[in-house]
């Protein structure tokens, strides 16, 4: 799976895309975590192989990790996933909630580009120019930067479009990308208490009804546990106070 000598990177990248597509065309992940019976090397196996590859541990659970997304994918009955086609809409609303937010990251770090490309990914999978698994294979191969900046305004922009990106595979994470979108805003504008309300009205008055529609099929936050808005962050503190505010606003009459 590795050559000698070669970028650690490049490696770990390597070693993702082709776990991924080998994934893909077996139709199941199983084996990553108890075997090869098709063929696949376990994801144990790529962490512990050396082969010249310094990052064979980063590139076997990026592979683990990229697998397990698709294997979310395919979880039957999930209401928190959505159809393809909704989350190709609800794509391009977690994208400009997530880009109104993307300069506060990039004032502190011009030179990383990992979160505004996840942003353009996002966009491409909304217009149908990437798939799923491809949108998974660059997520897990480029990551966000929210760990690599000190302001916490910056570290909520970056996530912001973490949850956007993460829209390819399952739906709900559009209101994720809205509600640290949203709270970026309000760290980022201490003074102003209503900060953190305007943004969130501004993202309800830029939905089109068809997203309108695919976000009202989500279950409410914190009722469902298939998926972000379980009992986790999105469902506790601030994040999920936000995405509680979104929901309601969604319950509300369309304006004609």
């Amino acid at each position: 799976m590795s050559n000698a000598g070669e970028a650690p990177i490049a490696c770990a990248e390597r070693s993702t895309v082709e776990l991924v597509d080998r994934v893909e065309r077996v139709g199941s992940h199983q084996d990553l975590l108890t075997g090869d019976r098709n063929g696949l090397p376990t994801g144990g196996h790529l962490a512990s192989r050396g082969g010249g590859c310094r990052q064979g541990a980063r590139a076997g659970w990026l592979a683990v990790g990229a697998a397990d997304e698709l294997r979310k994918v395919r979880i039957v009955g999930s209401p928190q996933t959505l159809s393809e086609a909704d989350r190709r809409l609800v794509a391009m609303w977690a994208a400009d909630c997530a880009e109104r937010v993307l300069g506060l990251f990039e004032a502190e770090a011009p030179a990383d580009d990992r979160p505004r490309a996840a942003i353009a990914r996002t966009r491409a999978f909304a217009r149908g120019q990437l798939n799923t698994a491809e949108v998974i294979r660059r997520r897990f191969v480029g990551g966000v930067a929210a760990g690599d900046v000190k302001a916490p305004a910056a570290a909520a922009a970056a996530r912001a479009a973490g949850q956007a990106v993460a829209v390819c595979h399952m739906g709900a994470h559009a209101l994720g990308a809205a509600a640290y979108a949203a709270k970026a805003v309000g760290l980022a504008a201490p003074d102003r208490p209503e900060a953190v309300e305007d943004e969130i009205r501004w993202q309800l008055n830029h939905m089109t009804a068809e997203v309108r529609t695919a976000l009202r099929a989500l279950p409410p936050v914190g009722k469902n546990r298939s998926g972000p808005l379980g009992t986790g962050l999105l469902a506790s503190g601030q994040l999920g106070t936000i995405v509680r505010d979104l929901q309601a606003g969604l319950a509300l009459p369309d304006r004609d």
